[in-house]
């Protein structure tokens, strides 16, 4: 049985109110979305919605686990439903696309670090940079996101414990 979005807060300990629930719908309508664009969906299913309001019911979602936030270099903050599970990011050096990856190997974490520093690693988050299919059909080379002089060789990887 499928729960509603109002059950989903409720179960997590937060007030159903229509700002959550705009959020919370938007950021289901499209994967990786920025606050900004949160802000202009919600806005247009609730009427009117104020900048902080968007943040703040983010940062709950964020918090109970809801929705995960991640932040490609260059680009600001977005925002994805899906969660735990152990996936991964491709982004488009050029056009600043960002879709998902499931894990290459193994189960989470998929990758082991040489040197753990003693944490007790939960989660490998990975970011797979470079030219999507569109970009790449079109001959784009040019890159808003990665300047030339600070290009990365390879994926850059962060492990970073999960909030329990």
């Amino acid at each position: 049985m499928s729960l509603t979005p109002a059950e989903t807060l409720r179960r997590h300990g937060l007030q159903a109110t229509a700002q959550r629930l705009a959020v919370l719908r938007a950021v289901a309508s499209q994967p990786h979305i920025t606050a900004d664009d949160v802000a202009a969906v919600a806005a247009v299913e609730i009427g009117t919605i104020s900048r902080q309001a968007v943040y703040d019911a983010l940062n709950a979602l964020v918090q109970r686990g809801l929705v995960r936030r991640i932040q490609p270099v260059g680009s600001p903050a977005r925002y994805e439903d899906r969660v735990n599970d152990n996936h991964h990011h491709l982004i488009c050096r050029i056009c600043g696309a960002v879709v998902d990856v499931d894990c290459a190997v193994g189960s989470a974490p998929c990758l082991t670090a040489k040197d753990d520093r003693g944490y007790e690693i939960d989660e490998a988050e990975v970011a797979y940079w470079g030219r999507c299919p569109q970009c790449t059909s079109e001959g784009r080379t040019s890159s808003r996101l990665d300047p030339a002089p600070r290009r990365r060789r390879g994926p850059r990887v962060v492990a970073t414990p999960t909030p329990s």
